[in-house]
């Protein structure tokens, strides 16, 4: 996608900030996309879209590691000592930092032998990926300076999905 874009329209002004933005853009995307596959399965009743969700985590999860990949090497120059210092110092930094930190151990156990050894504890752990929304949703809006309605578009799709858990959640219960 990023070797369309650079193709299609280039990478602007600020090649640096434009293929940073582009790949959070697109794993913020890709992460809602796959938190979107529950709700979908149990409207719907296509089970067999199950399928996907774990590549589509793990393709999100590609995305969040090329985004930051991207600060490192494009924006900090492995300057670490600085990485470091954004984390601590901009809340937007911190918030996604933590985020990927979150997403690490998802990432991990998602292969069929840890969901078999973890059981129950895998279902908990993949809890997270909710916590990790939340966070992406808040690195981006805090990132935004002036126009908040992209952030703001995220966080309504976002309070969608989780209103939808927390419906079948609910139903469950009663």
């Amino acid at each position: 996608m990023l070797a369309y874009r650079f193709y299609s329209e280039g990478f602007g002004a600020n090649p640096i900030e434009t293929i940073n933005r582009y790949t959070g853009d697109w794993a913020l995307r890709i992460l809602l996309s796959t938190l979107a596959f529950s709700p979908l399965i149990r409207i719907t009743r296509w089970h067999n879209i199950i399928q996907y969700r774990r590549m589509f985590g793990l393709f999100a999860f590609f995305y969040v590691c090329v985004h930051l990949s991207s600060y490192i090497v494009l924006d900090q120059f492995f300057d670490f000592s600085e990485i470091i210092d954004d984390v601590f110092k901009r809340p937007f930094i911190t918030a996604g930092f933590s985020a990927f930190i979150l997403l690490i151990p998802l990432a991990v156990t998602s292969t069929n032998k840890m969901v078999e050894r973890l059981q129950y504890r895998w279902i908990q752990l993949h809890r997270l990926v909710y916590v990790i929304g939340m966070l992406a949703v808040l690195h981006f809006w805090w990132m935004v300076k002036v126009d908040t309605r992209e952030p703001m578009i995220y966080a309504i799709i976002l309070a969608v999905l989780l209103g939808f858990r927390l419906f079948f959640y609910i139903k469950r219960k009663v």
